[in-house]
């Protein structure tokens, strides 16, 4: 069990950080320091005690990323409440099984989404919030939601006499071993699965955060991973607002284009994302400079193509903002092509490995240990191991158990036992390899490989990005 309590570390961030900026949307006036979420959360949690929820009620969030999409997180879980982000790329149907099958009592989401959902297929709910401004887009015949929030300035005050300070901050005593988030996988077939993350699950990322010193008291970062997401959840939000970070949230689609002008704007001190956003900056800003006329006969000579290397990179880490340590880049596989050359150019840059069941980190490395082809090193809080039915098998199953593992997939027991060994390990359904360090080798997914006549395993995954290169 992590030492640290998980909720705790959220009161003891809002008290010490009270001044420091905690979360602002990037080109718009919303702006909060950790004192004003702070404010926010006892405001909610008024609204939530009126209402009578209980430790255990769902509440699910929609959203692009923003600020109050954060408040709303932190209120549910400080109250004891258990949040329920979903996607908001996914469908009607799949919101009205995801809030329904989740037994969610509230809903928090954007104008726009509920305008798409179909409310007499919501049973369950008692009260739907809006992003924008927390005000009621709907309430359940018999509730007193909305006459409570034309009164809630009032309540505040009756609350707080001598206005909301910092030692009022005192969140619900919940021991790690709790339950206190459901994360929906975007599952390929069917309805998705319903992850129970405990709050030592959240902890041992967020305390391995801390302890890596990934984040700092002071530093910036630029959200602009789906926060409904485990990754991006759980370093660009849940480890920042733990050690008093500025979350900057990017609430549109990150195109090229828009990331290089926030990043420049930002300029974050680390950089949490994945492939995809580094290959398209790859193709953008890198290629058109290797591909000029003569680049390529001086990458050929010796010493010369150190010093185009080496301007190179100091191009790119500017164009990102230029104060970063490092970029994370996880959640799926990197273009072999564009991983060799941020190697070959010694750009500050790792590649990560988790999954929403580990919420999500397996392994990391800081991208000066980090080993080319490689994942990084398990955690020292997880172990792996690789599983083989033929020992005489190159590669086998990833499977792992420690700290950040799920407890299991909610109402869903088959899926569950299915998911887990006979002696407790965790079938990542990853097909790799491990050195002796712990450093992880991924060749590809268990259900993909295909077995040739010459009995040799082909992944499709290497094919790929063979053809892609």
């Amino acid at each position: 069990m992590i030492k640290e309590n998980f909720i705790k570390l959220y009161e003891n961030s809002f008290r010490e950080n009270w001044d420091l900026p905690c979360y602002t949307d990037y080109g718009e006036s919303v702006h909060y320091t950790y004192g004003q979420v702070a404010g926010e959360i006892a405001r909610m949690h008024l609204l939530f005690k009126h209402c009578s929820l209980r430790r255990g009620d769902k509440i699910a969030v929609i959203g692009k990323n923003n600020a109050h999409w954060c408040i709303a997180y932190m209120a549910t879980i400080t109250y004891g409440a258990i949040i329920v982000p979903i996607l908001q790329d996914f469908t009607p149907n799949d919101v009205h099984h995801i809030v329904n099958h989740s037994e969610s009592v509230f809903l928090f989401t954007s104008d726009s989404i509920w305008e798409n959902l179909e409310e007499e297929k919501l049973t369950g709910l008692r009260g739907v919030f809006s992003l924008t401004d927390f005000r009621c887009l709907y309430q359940r015949d018999g509730e007193t939601i909305q006459k409570f929030l034309v009164h809630l300035n009032d309540e505040m005050y009756a609350a707080y006499p001598k206005g909301f300070t910092r030692e009022d901050i005192q969140y619900t005593t919940l021991s790690n071993d709790k339950v206190m988030l459901l994360n929906y996988t975007s599952g390929t077939t069917g309805f998705s699965k319903g992850v129970m993350l405990t709050g030592n699950n959240l902890a041992g990322n967020v305390t391995f955060g801390i302890r890596t010193e990934l984040l700092k008291k002071g530093d910036k970062v630029l959200s602009f991973l789906p926060l409904a997401h485990a990754y991006g959840c759980a370093f660009d939000f849940l480890t920042a607002t733990a050690v008093g970070t500025h979350v900057t949230l990017l609430g549109k689609t990150p195109s090229p284009k828009i990331i290089m002008k926030a990043f420049e704007e930002v300029k974050p001190n680390l950089i949490i994302t994945v492939p995809l956003v580094i290959e398209k900056i790859y193709k953008n800003v890198i290629q058109p400079l290797i591909n000029k006329k003569g680049m390529k006969w001086a990458l050929n000579i010796p010493l010369l193509d150190t010093q185009i290397y080496n301007q190179i990179r100091k191009k790119l880490i500017d164009a990102l903002g230029g104060r970063f340590k490092e970029i994370i880049i996880g959640g799926a596989a990197m273009n072999q092509e564009v991983e060799e050359f941020f190697y070959k150019i010694k750009f500050p840059f790792t590649i990560g490995y988790g999954m929403t069941e580990c919420g999500p980190l397996i392994s990391y490395a800081p991208w000066n240990e980090f080993i080319l082809g490689s994942s990084g090193k398990v955690l020292d809080i997880m172990e792996a191991r690789i599983y083989k039915e033929n020992p005489e098998a190159e590669t086998g199953e990833i499977q792992v158990r420690g700290e950040n593992v799920m407890v299991g997939y909610y109402k869903n027991p088959e899926a569950t036992q299915e998911v887990f060994t006979e002696d407790g390990w965790l079938r990542t359904g990853d097909l790799g390899t491990m050195d002796a360090s712990g450093n992880i080798f991924i060749r590809g997914r268990l259900k993909s490989m295909i077995l040739s006549s010459s009995g040799q395993n082909i992944f499709p995954e290497e094919l790929e990005a063979k053809l892609n290169n």
